[in-house]
Parts: C-alpha cells; sequence; structure tokens
C-alpha cells in the first residue's frame, strides 16, 4: 500500500522522537547558538518554532520570548516535546500539530519565526515558506536554518542520494539559490546569511534514523565509488563520516 509523504515523515520521525530530544547535532551548535542570538535581540512577544523536531529551537527562545508555539507533523515529536518543556520549566511553550504547508494560525500571528532542519523535509516548499509568511506580521523576523546543496551537479546527485537512502522522508537539500529565491517569493527580504561546515558521524547518523542494513550498504557503496571531487567536497571518511553544508538566513517579512 502507497502512503502520503506525510504518512512517510510521520512514520519515520515519531518513533524517533526521543532520539532527536536527545541528538547531540540538534541540541547544539554555533548555528542555534546564532539563532538564539537573534530571538534574544529581538525579544519576540510570540515566537513559533516551525518544524520543531526535537524542540531544540523552541526550548532556545522560550528564554526570550512571551510565548512560543512549537508545530510540527508528528504528533509523537511534540508529545516529546511539551514532557520536556516540563522538565525545563519551560511554561511558555506550547506545542499544535500541523504541516508546514498548512498551518493553523491566523494571518500575522506571530513576530518571529524560526524554523531548523525541516524544510528538508516539506512536501512543498514553496507553499511551507508562503504559509510562513502569512503568519508572520509585516517586520518580523525569519530565521530559517537547514543542510544545504552546493549546487554542482555532481556533488548534488551525490547528497541528495545518500540523504534519501538514510531517510526515504528526505525530500531536498536545497542550493542557497533556490532557498534566496523561494523567500523572496514568498514575501521574505533576505537580511543576512551564514554558512557552516558540520561533521556528521555515520554510525550517529544512520542510527537515529534507524536505517535498514540493505541501505547502509548502499551508502556506503556510493561513498566507495565516489569520484576525487566528491570525496574532497564532503570530506568522506574510512568509516562513512562526511562533512555537511549548513546555512543560516535571517529574513525580514516584507
Amino acid at each position: 500500500m502507497t502512503r502520503a509523504h506525510h504518512a512517510v515523515v510521520e512514520d519515520q520521525f515519531g518513533p524517533r522522537a526521543k532520539a532527536y530530544v536527545e541528538s547531540a547535532v540538534h541540541a547544539g551548535g554555533e548555528d542555534l547558538d546564532a539563532l538564539e542570538a537573534v530571538v534574544r535581540r529581538v525579544a519576540p512577544v510570540r515566537a513559533l518554532d516551525l518544524g520543531t523536531g526535537g524542540g531544540h529551537v523552541a526550548y532556545r527562545m522560550a528564554r526570550h520570548a512571551r510565548k512560543v508555539t512549537a508545530s510540527d507533523l508528528s504528533g509523537e515529536m511534540l508529545a516529546a516535546v511539551a514532557a520536556t518543556a516540563r522538565t525545563r520549566a519551560l511554561d511558555n511553550i506550547e506545542t499544535m500539530e500541523a504541516p508546514a504547508e498548512r498551518l493553523p494560525f491566523p494571518d500575522a500571528a506571530f513576530d518571529f519565526l524560526g524554523c531548523r532542519y525541516s524544510a528538508h523535509h516539506w512536501h512543498d516548499f514553496e507553499r511551507g515558506m508562503r504559509e510562513a509568511r502569512r503568519v508572520l506580521a509585516r517586520g518580523a523576523t525569519a530565521v530559517v536554518i537547514d543542510a544545504y546543496s552546493p549546487g554542482s551537479p555532481l556533488l548534488d546527485t551525490h547528497l541528495q542520494a545518500v540523504e534519501l537512502l538514510r531517510d526515504p522522508s528526505h525530500v531536498r537539500d536545497y542550493t542557497a539559490a533556490e532557498w534566496a529565491g523561494a523567500l523572496v517569493r514568498s514575501g521574505f527580504q533576505m537580511r543576512t546569511g551564514r554558512t557552516w561546515r558540520i561533521r556528521m558521524d555515520f554510525d550517529v547518523w544512520i542510527s537515529r534514523m534507524r536505517t535498514p542494513a540493505v541501505h547502509v550498504q548502499a551508502i556506503r557503496a556510493l561513498q566507495a565509488a565516489a569520484s576525487a571531487e566528491v570525496r574532497d567536497h564532503f570530506a568522506i571518511e574510512a568509516d562513512g563520516s562526511f562533512m555537511l553544508d549548513v546555512m543560516m538566513v535571517e529574513a525580514i517579512a516584507a
């Protein structure tokens, strides 16, 4: 029986909620620190964590915003986030189950939006961006963080292939140009951008998603057969660990 993409995402992430709450890659990093610095500067009244996953953006937002809404497609993820918020005494966090493409909030409901490591799973990337703009008040700040494709077809094909083998809910790691175009078309004005390189420990990377052994073998086969250009860019190590390109964009709802 075939399943809709949203069901694939739910099946992938719901049972792994605890792993994402505890994930070191997701729970920290320069990108998350940089996002928090923007939230601290803005001090929003009502902030939205779009595609909250393990809730790490929501937890950081809650230190500086009056109220935070953590939204996600996965009810199991949201239950884990709510439980973690309670243990941390973050009583200004609420959760809402919804896909990014159909947010159940009125227009201009928020004055800040954070979105981290979520958009590459969305069924309709640009529709999600338009919804993000719709629920933001004019002049509000949005910060988006995600893995991005280097753009070269050679490197792009390898990246999307290993991502999809590892996680069938993966749609696309977009290029910086694709991100910029989607944001502008959705009604945002670009303000600043930053990039990082993050080392993905292969065993942790596949274990977090419980990637089937046959897919792990296929990923390793692709890595072994990769050209020198691919191996050099992603700094593929003997055990399969590699470097992932990550970007952060700060934009304004125009």
